[in-house]
């Protein structure tokens, strides 16, 4: 049997850092790591080992976020949206800003699913190299060169 206490003490940071890359708002990140590990803890029978308890966590991580989306969806609100109501901010620099930020994940967005994640691990949740490899199971040169390669792909693209 597991030992959840040890494995949330090893794992809460990681898994918190991931969903950071994922959402960019740290509530929803603390939140999510919170259900990550209460999913965990209903789901350790099924766990067989195959992977690293990382990866296993992070995927669990990842599913909750997905579902997270679509009631976003559902419910039909639009954090930009909001920002961009409450805000007196410049309307031309938003719209400009965010049509640069659309044009680069435009471009990430053609990436395949691993480059995808990789990349965006690596910009947005600034994790090292070894813990990108940690977190698919791979190692740290595996996530240089995938980042390499995406990047490469982005710069041609």
């Amino acid at each position: 049997m597991m030992d959840m206490d040890a494995i949330y003490r090893e794992y809460a940071d990681p898994v918190f850092k991931y969903l950071m890359t994922l959402c960019r708002d740290e509530d929803t990140a603390q939140e999510l790591t919170q259900e990550t590990f209460y999913q965990a803890v209903r789901s350790v029978g099924r766990y067989d080992g195959r992977c690293k308890v990382s990866t296993w966590l992070c995927q669990i991580a990842k599913h909750l976020w997905y579902q997270e989306l679509a009631r976003r969806r559902r419910k039909g609100t639009s954090e930009l949206n909001e920002k961009l109501a409450s805000s007196g901010a410049d309307l031309f620099e938003t719209v400009s800003i965010r049509e640069e930020k659309m044009e680069l994940f435009r471009k990430v967005h053609i990436l395949d699913e691993t480059a995808k994640e990789v990349v965006l691990l690596r910009l947005t949740g600034a994790f090292s190299f070894r813990e990108i490899g940690d977190i698919f199971g791979k190692n740290e040169n595996w996530a240089r060169v995938t980042f390499y390669r995406a990047k490469q792909k982005l710069v041609k693209g």
